[in-house]
């Protein structure tokens, strides 16, 4: 016990004044009184209470004092702080007790207890009179200000004070049943509230605060709230240690069930559960949030009281066993190489500029930047063009896993978010399942045939469950129904694969980055077929000599046996073709191998051509004009047909397979001739007494768009006029009803099939001009392009003065009415 602490029960020690204690608070004494500090602890007027004396100048006080007497007074107060060993009179409280030594124990250890009888209260003279062993001061008596014992305020504020002091000491483990005995039967108030003052474990400072208040109901009422705290407390403790307790119990008793489980287990020949230990073995090395802990804990306790043959105990182990094998934590560190990324893209993939563009933007973005959400992007295109290969090259050339699922013909909502556990044969989906496949949170996703999930239905809407997958701000919570968690997705590099992104909903459709992956063009085919195809096809062959194909061979087996936007088609060709040249070689025993195969070997192993590239046919009939047109599989020049012959009732006729927009276009041309037939020399009766026929060949195949207009209105000026198109031209664009030449679209793939076809020249709308700029050169070498503005422009250029050969009799009939006018 430290020098003049409070003993370990402060309650202890009660001893009642059966006199009249107004008599002992006003007790005063003249002269010097030697001052006994003590370090934790205040006393209160008429209290008795021990003190542990331990410091020589104390000790040296309680000698003087009883050398001089029993009836010698001290004045006993508190320091301020604790620690300081030879304190001042500025280190102490100046509200101090008058008091007396009843009796002075001395211990073993040299430690003295002192049992002192406290007065009333004192002021302490602030200027000692002597120092050394101890101080000696002048001290001022304090009036007590005691209520009346028949005040009935007092009498109110003491009953309760009482209760709440009871109350407290129930409430309290360290007081003994003896000491609440002795402190009831204290009958004196104002005893009972200076002995519980002195006892009560509070602050020193507080002690000090409730001393100096001279008016007795003011400091029953501070001590009331003091002591309703420390009651507050004592009672939350309480709480807090049952609850504790019950906790303990619970765990006991649980631990104590389990092991007789065990043991049962045991007895039946069941053993330790292996499964068990190994599945909580895995889940404590992985980095679990605390719900799937929890998860994860309650299902191993359901699992241990379930015998190993029973089918809940399966279920449960297939569970668990698919949470552990999810890649928590797991993320592969993306490779920064812009360089590296670009090589490996141009390897892998001739063309696709704007896809690979994005990759490196997107790799380039994250370089400088952590937080970066990766893409959700929807390569979109005809079939065979490499949309689905091009996720192999793009997780290689970021460094990460790959995975892929098949979305067309998928009907069930289940396939996606995965079936909940009340179904028998729960299982997650296919999404979890494949991340747990690649073992990465980070992987490139590839969700194929998007265009081709089913709607809404019997077995829910996959379209609508991949919402949640593909949007940026909810597939970081991800919930997938067996798991029964929300599992975070939003590092996953998604990218969807499409046909006709007319069929996916637009809630869906906005949800991604669209990227048009369009068609190869015959020049871009020869460079796939050169660099990948043919060797790829080889690959699988231990040949002596490797088998090439000449730059006409190429072109012949692109041109006349293939007609695909993609290069599916072609694969097949040159695997066939390979097949047939080593079984011819096999059979006739010939190391024909190394051959480089010209186009008459294409035709001799693969046959006759499947089909034909039209050809420029020249300018000697009237009427007959080269188009450009844009179909799937690439660019055509298609020929625009008019004839015109005699008639009572004239009219317009369109065949060969034209669309509404088609016919609206000639209708439109035809407006504009009428409208300016003295520009052309035409006499507008002509238009009264000639029918006009405009056919576009190849009937059998459907035809539509504004952009055969101009070419339309020439051919029906050069029928009108009997006039030459200039040689070896073509033409594309869109008018209007008052001329205006319009741009159109596909002008890359137009101006190849031109070049192909022969022809030399090509007018263009002035809006086209942007258009050329961006098709390489090497794609436009030999061409010329006319731009123009209106339709007089077109004809201007295109159609020569001097007239085909045998030209029609334009010969106008005179009417009577004519003859009339």
């Amino acid at each position: 016990m430290k020098d003049n602490d409070i003993p370990q029960n402060p309650f202890g020690l009660v001893a009642d004044f059966d006199g009249d204690i107004r008599e002992l608070f006003s007790v005063e004494h003249k002269g010097k009184l030697p001052v006994l500090t003590l370090r934790n602890m205040i006393l209160f007027p008429g209290v008795v209470a021990p003190v542990a004396v331990a410091r020589e100048s104390s000790k040296a006080l309680i000698q003087w004092a009883e050398a001089h007497g029993p009836e010698t007074f001290i004045a006993v107060t508190a320091q301020v702080e604790p620690a300081i060993e030879v304190p001042t009179l500025a280190d102490l409280y100046p509200t101090a007790i008058l008091a007396r030594i009843m009796k002075v124990l001395e211990m073993p250890n040299g430690q003295l207890n002192v049992i002192l009888q406290s007065f009333g209260r004192i002021l302490l003279d602030p200027v000692p009179f002597r120092l050394n062993p101890f101080i000696r001061v002048s001290a001022e008596h304090l009036i007590e200000e005691l209520p009346d014992e028949k005040d009935r305020e007092w009498s109110v504020l003491y009953d309760t004070f009482r209760d709440i002091t009871f109350k407290y000491l129930k409430a309290n483990d360290q007081i003994s049943q003896e000491a609440m005995f002795a402190v009831k039967n204290i009958r004196n108030p104002f005893f009972f509230v200076n002995f519980v003052a002195t006892n009560l474990p509070i602050s020193v400072e507080e002690k000090a605060m409730l001393l100096e208040e001279s008016n007795f109901i003011n400091r029953t009422m501070e001590l009331l709230r003091l002591i309703r705290r420390e009651l507050n407390y004592h009672e939350l403790r309480h709480k807090i240690q049952e609850r504790t307790r019950s906790e303990l119990d619970r765990q006991q008793r649980e631990f104590y069930l389990q092991q007789e489980m065990r043991n049962i287990q045991s007895e039946l020949g069941n053993g330790e559960n292996t499964d068990v230990a190994e599945l909580r073995r895995k889940s404590q090395e992985l980095p679990l949030p605390k719900n799937v802990k929890s998860i994860i804990e309650r299902e191993l306790m359901k699992m241990e009281r379930q015998n190993p043959a029973s089918p809940d105990y399966n279920v449960i182990w297939n569970y668990l066993e698919t949470i552990v094998s999810l890649p928590w934590g797991k993320l592969t560190p993306d490779d920064m190489d812009i360089k590296r990324a670009r090589k490996i893209l141009d390897r892998d993939h001739f063309g696709m500029e704007k896809v690979k563009e994005r990759i490196l933007e997107h790799l380039a973005i994250m370089k400088f930047s952590k937080n970066q959400k990766a893409p959700i992007l929807c390569l979109y295109g005809p079939p065979g063009v490499g949309k689905t290969s091009l996720g192999h090259s793009i997780a290689e050339s970021l460094g990460r896993k790959y995975v892929r699922i098949s979305l067309g013909g998928m009907h069930d909502e289940s396939e996606i978010r995965g079936h909940r556990r009340t179904y028998i044969g729960a299982m997650c989906g296919r999404i979890m399942k494949s991340i747990i496949k690649s073992g990465s949170n980070n992987p490139v996703f590839i969700l194929d045939e998007i265009d081709k999930v089913g709607g809404q239905s019997q077995n829910g809407d996959p379209q609508s469950a991949m919402l949640e997958l593909l949007d940026p701000e909810q597939n970081i919570a991800f919930h997938d129904n067996y798991l029964d968690f929300d599992y975070d997705l939003s590092n996953v590099f998604f990218i969807a694969t499409a046909n006709n992104i007319s069929n996916i909903p637009s809630a869906l459709r906005d949800r991604m980055e669209l990227i048009e992956v369009e068609g190869y063009l015959t020049e871009e085919k020869k460079e796939i077929a050169k660099r990948h195809l043919l060797p790829d096809a080889l690959k699988v062959l231990s040949l002596p000599k490797p088998i090439k194909l000449s730059a006409a061979a190429n072109e012949f087996l692109i041109e006349r046996f293939t007609r695909e936007s993609g290069v599916r088609q072609l694969q097949k060709l040159i695997q066939k073709l390979i097949r047939k040249v080593v079984l011819e070689s096999a059979e006739n025993e010939e190391d024909e191998t190394g051959l480089t195969l010209k186009p008459a070997d294409i035709e001799h192993y693969l046959g006759a051509p499947r089909f034909s590239r039209d050809a420029y046919q020249g300018n000697q009939f009237a009427g007959v004009v080269t188009g450009l047109a844009w179909t799937a599989v690439g660019g055509e020049i298609l020929f625009v047909e008019t004839s015109i012959s005699r008639a009572k009732v004239p009219r317009l006729t369109t065949t060969g397979n034209l669309g509404d927009v088609m016919k609206e276009s000639a209708a439109l041309a035809l407006e504009y001739v009428k409208a300016h037939a003295d520009l052309l020399g035409i006499d507008h009766r002509l238009f009264e007494q000639w029918s006009i026929h405009i056919h576009v060949p190849e009937g059998a195949t459907p035809k539509d768009g504004p952009s055969a207009g101009i070419t339309i209105a020439t051919s029906l000026a050069s029928a009108l006029t009997q006039r030459k198109v200039r040689d070896h031209i073509a033409m594309t664009g869109e008018i209007t009803l008052r001329g205006k030449v319009l741009p159109v679209g596909g002008i890359k793939e137009k101006i190849l099939a031109a070049k192909r076809a022969g022809i030399k020249d090509i007018v263009l709308s002035t809006e086209n001009q942007k258009d050329i700029k961006e098709i390489p050169e090497r794609y436009v070498k030999g061409l010329t392009f006319h731009f123009v503005n209106t339709v007089a422009e077109v004809w201007e250029y295109a159609l020569l003065p001097e007239l085909v050969a045998n030209p029609l009799d334009l010969t106008i009939i005179e009417t009577p009415q004519d003859k009339t006018e």
